[in-house]
Formats: structure tokens, C-alpha cells, sequence
């Protein structure tokens, strides 16, 4: 009981993660500036991914900003369903490493362990174990 319950626990926690940050960039948490707002609207959004990505062509951007959120989206509500499970945990993870790494080439390790990115990519790979086919029942 104990597991199902730290599992339903982690998989709401992520999905509420993905959908503050989405909700971030649509501006739902406030205006650009405010207080505990990151984006607050979708153009400073696509030019934090910029920033995290100076390698990428100045027209990759704006698509590279919606396939995040789309794919923010998806595994957040995958996460609240429990669709697909191992997958969409495991998933998590991988976009979640993908972010660590942009920050830490940019931002220098600090920032991603102050924002516990690796923390919640490691969460996101544990409960894709957890999710595995001979442990208990995570629906």
C-alpha cells in the first residue's frame, strides 16, 4: 500500500511540475516580472530555449519551444492517468535529462541542482522502474 501510495504521489507531483511550467509560459501564474513567475508569456519562453540552446538555427527555435510543450503536456497527463506508465516515466526522465544537460552547458552545473532538475529526471527514471511489469500494480 505504502508503494502505490509514494507512486501516486510522485506521478501527481511530476505532472503537477510540467503543467505549472506550461501554465507558466501562457502567462496563467502572472506577467512577465512578477513575482515567482519564470516566463509569464510565451515569447520570453521561446527565448529562455534560445538561450538553453546555442547550437540550434535561429528557425529550429519556435518549433523546438512547442515540441516541449506539447510534449510537457502529454506526459503530464499521461502521468495523472497512468497511461502507459513505464513509458511515459521513463520519457519524463529522458526530457528532463535533456533539460539538465542545456542547463549545465549553459548555465554551469549549479543551476540545475539548485532547481533539483536531476533530482526530478531520477524520479522520473524510478518510477519508470517501479512501473515495470513485476512490481505491484501502480493503476
Amino acid at each position: 500500500m505504502e508503494t502505490k501510495i509514494s507512486i501516486l504521489f510522485l506521478r501527481i507531483c511530476l505532472a503537477a511540475g510540467y503543467l505549472s511550467a506550461v501554465a507558466d509560459r501562457f502567462g496563467l501564474w502572472g506577467e512577465p516580472g512578477a513575482s515567482n513567475v519564470a516566463w509569464g508569456a510565451w515569447d520570453p519562453f521561446v527565448d529562455y530555449v534560445a538561450f538553453l540552446n546555442p547550437w540550434a538555427p535561429t528557425n529550429i527555435i519556435p518549433p523546438l519551444a512547442w515540441v516541449a510543450t506539447i510534449a510537457e503536456i502529454v506526459l503530464a497527463i499521461g502521468l495523472l492517468i497512468g497511461w502507459n506508465l513505464r513509458w511515459i516515466a521513463f520519457t519524463s526522465g529522458l526530457l528532463l535529462l535533456a533539460f539538465c544537460i542545456a542547463m549545465m552547458l549553459t548555465l554551469g552545473i549549479k543551476a540545475p541542482l539548485d532547481y533539483s532538475v536531476f533530482g526530478v529526471a531520477a524520479g522520473s527514471f524510478l518510477l519508470a522502474a517501479m512501473s515495470g511489469k513485476n512490481q505491484p500494480d501502480t493503476d
